[in-house]
């Protein structure tokens, strides 16, 4: 049973969580285990986490596109794709808590801080997005996959779709950002709806960290717009180091 002090704890986890998760990624890595802590099966923390996740997003798409930023009707192709693949996830979705997950997302992460900072420097100013043929195609085989991993936790999805869409498609990271944003969206909603289905949602909760997620999600989309690249690289390793350190040692 959850107490009356958790309820403003949820909103600020959620600001937190909100803003993290639209910057970079990773933020139910801290939402999940807060959820867990007031009380709620893990199972449970999973679906309710996907309310708060669906208004994250769909404030974040919207302050991303306050800002001029929107990448329709790419980012929808790449949504329908993972809107298939998250039903796939969240019907498999299990226990993953375990100390070997952990270290192999882990390292999948290091992995990631590697490819940020080594990776050949890239002027995207020089550069044309590649959002049609074999790369918009390229994308949706990923983004089906990546679809079936945001269903089954989603937690650290947000890195790597980042990565695949400016190494792939050569979007800057602002717009990598802003369709991660709205493919989520788009995703959750099905995932969201296979848990509800189940009854592993606590509304509730769910909608009072929403309030958090969501205000935190639009201040990040028209603060990162207003920053840049730099400052999303820069929080984007951070961020993957903490979380790699937590998972490798923290389970």
């Amino acid at each position: 049973m959850e107490e009356w002090y958790h309820y403003p704890l949820l909103v600020l986890v959620g600001f937190v969580v909100g803003f993290i998760n639209t910057v970079a990624g990773g933020g139910s890595l801290l939402a999940l285990p807060f959820l867990i802590f007031i009380g709620l099966p893990s199972n449970i923390a999973n679906g309710t986490n996907r309310v708060a996740v669906v208004v994250q997003t769909a404030m974040a798409t919207v302050g991303f596109k306050s800002k001029g930023v929107a990448t329709f009707p790419f980012n929808v192709y790449l949504g329908i794709a993972a809107f298939f693949g998250s039903i796939i996830g969240a019907y498999i979705a299990v226990d993953i808590t375990g100390e070997v997950f952990n270290r192999i997302l882990a390292m999948v992460m290091i992995a990631v801080v590697f490819i940020i900072i080594f990776s050949p420097k890239m002027s995207i100013v020089h550069l044309e997005e590649r959002l049609t043929g074999k790369y918009l195609w390229l994308g949706i085989i990923a983004f089906f996959f990546f679809g079936i991993y945001g269903g089954f936790i989603n937690a650290g999805l947000g890195f790597l779709m980042m990565l695949f869409l400016h190494y792939v498609n050569r979007m800057s990271l602002v717009r990598s950002n802003a369709t991660k944003v709205a493919v989520v969206f788009l995703f959750m909603i099905s995932a969201l709806a296979v848990f509800a289905l189940n009854d592993k949602v606590n509304w509730k909760i769910g909608l009072i960290l929403a309030i958090g997620n969501g205000s935190g999600a639009w201040f990040a989309s028209r603060f990162s717009v207003k920053k840049g690249d730099g400052f999303i690289k820069i929080f984007l390793v951070v961020m993957v180091v903490i979380m790699a350190v937590k998972l490798w040692f923290f389970n």
